[in-house]
């Protein structure tokens, strides 16, 4: 990829998309306020069942976020490596990040 490639999608697609960006940022301040709960709930031996489903808001928030700056990646980065004639670089690291996501 060229110099001046690289240096725009450094920059990110949430750069790009400005309400991403806030949906992003809001959902990790959840994800962080959850977790903290969480910790909290540890600390206090509350029933193991409603840690659990703590737990699985976070996975939910954590799936949200991925998504978010997955779609955001798509319609910024992806874009522009194509445009640039970079698409198969672009597209086998996406695949590769999304081996990952998977799980979340």
């Amino acid at each position: 990829m060229t110099q001046e490639l690289l240096i725009a999608l450094r920059k990110g697609g949430l750069a790009a998309h400005p309400e991403a960006k806030q949906k992003a940022q809001r959902l990790i301040r959840t994800v962080v306020g959850h977790t903290q709960g969480i910790e909290k709930m540890i600390e206090e031996e509350r029933y193991c069942i409603d840690i659990l489903k703590q737990i699985a808001a976070v996975q939910g928030l954590l799936t949200k976020l991925a998504n978010t700056v997955s779609e955001a990646h798509m319609k910024h980065c992806v874009r522009l490596a194509i445009e640039e004639g970079h698409g198969e670089e672009i597209i086998d690291e996406l695949m590769e990040t999304l081996k990952y996501l998977r799980s979340v």
